[in-house]
């Protein structure tokens, strides 16, 4: 049967890449596995972190721009991304850290999880969760991280949005993709992609109020995977069937993806496994250059050129 594997990516705005890195990579251990441009505004960085071969399923992706102002949140957004650790045995580890680096956190729970709670330089809010090995299938651990492995992030779990109507959310998540319900209380409801799998979770949050105003530490789109193109053709076909619109679709090289806004104007991508990362680069080679699909190459020039400037990252 086809169905929604996971979650693919999730794309965030950052106002500075270099903080971005330094965040991402030095403090919260991830590799950065690639170093593009949002292919719609090639002037702009699309930053890419995760595992050793940035496999779908884990990737935590920013588009820099510099003249981002502040987020006002609100409702109708994508708020919190949940990052996992093998167990609260790793909670001592990433306090120590995360107060070794001025970053304030609480301990709490988020979606049922036990979990540290924390933000990044530019706001976005994260989540990290014990969550009893449940660690992506695909994990590939990187062997420069400056974290060790027994406290590594090992997938990206539970991506909440914070939502005008929880009944709409359902129809996108239950009617139209067949995710499964884990629980619904009223107000909080949370569901999985593929039963038993942790890795796929989306919790919804009922709240009524403004709709958040973009800027730095907004999150621009969840994408979720699907596995080949042939899937992708079904799933384009079913959203349409399903009375929602499909804004856009590409081939971006390193996976095809679609897009769409649901009833609560979350924007929603799905984006094939493949081809993957490794397509144009060797793993080792992965994050240290700027990376363009070939439709952009012959414009490298001019666009290293506008770019801000990137520690670590070379023309060609």
């Amino acid at each position: 049967m086809t169905h929604i594997l996971g979650h693919h990516h999730i794309s965030m705005r950052t106002k500075s890449g270099d903080d971005n890195t330094h965040f991402y990579r030095d403090i919260l251990g991830l590799k950065r596995v690639k170093v593009s441009v949002n292919q719609n505004d090639p002037y702009q960085y699309h930053i890419f972190y995760g595992d050793n071969t940035g496999s779908p399923g884990f990737d935590l992706t920013f588009f820099e721009n510099q003249r981002l102002g502040k987020t006002q949140r609100g409702t109708n957004a994508i708020t919190t991304v949940g990052l996992f650790v093998d167990t609260e045995a790793a909670f001592p580890y990433w306090e120590e850290r995360l107060t070794a680096h001025n970053i304030p956190y609480e301990i709490g729970t988020y979606a049922n999880f036990p979990a540290i709670l924390f933000q990044d330089s530019d706001t976005v809010q994260l989540a990290l969760i014990a969550s009893n090995h449940a660690q992506a299938p695909f994990f590939e651990p990187w062997p420069d991280s400056p974290v060790p492995l027994a406290y590594q992030i090992k997938g990206m779990g539970p991506v909440e949005l914070v939502v005008h109507s929880l009944a709409e959310a359902q129809k996108t998540l239950v009617a139209l993709f067949n995710y499964h319900k884990v629980y619904n209380n009223g107000k909080e409801a949370l569901y999985q992609s593929v039963k038993g799998n942790q890795n796929g979770e989306i919790l919804v949050t009922e709240e009524e109020g403004p709709k958040e105003k973009p800027g730095r530490g907004s999150t621009h789109h969840l994408a979720i995977r699907v596995a080949d193109h042939e899937e992708l053709n079904y799933w384009h076909e079913r959203i349409t069937e399903h009375g929602y619109k499909v804004v856009a679709r590409h081939d971006r090289y390193y996976f095809e993806s679609l897009y769409f806004s649901d009833g609560n104007n979350i924007m929603f991508e799905l984006a094939t496994d493949g081809p993957g990362f490794t397509v144009d680069q060797t793993p080792e080679e992965l994050g240290t250059q700027l990376d363009l699909p070939p439709f952009l190459e012959q414009r490298r020039e001019e666009i290293f050129e506008n770019l801000n400037p990137l520690a670590g990252i070379k023309k060609d």
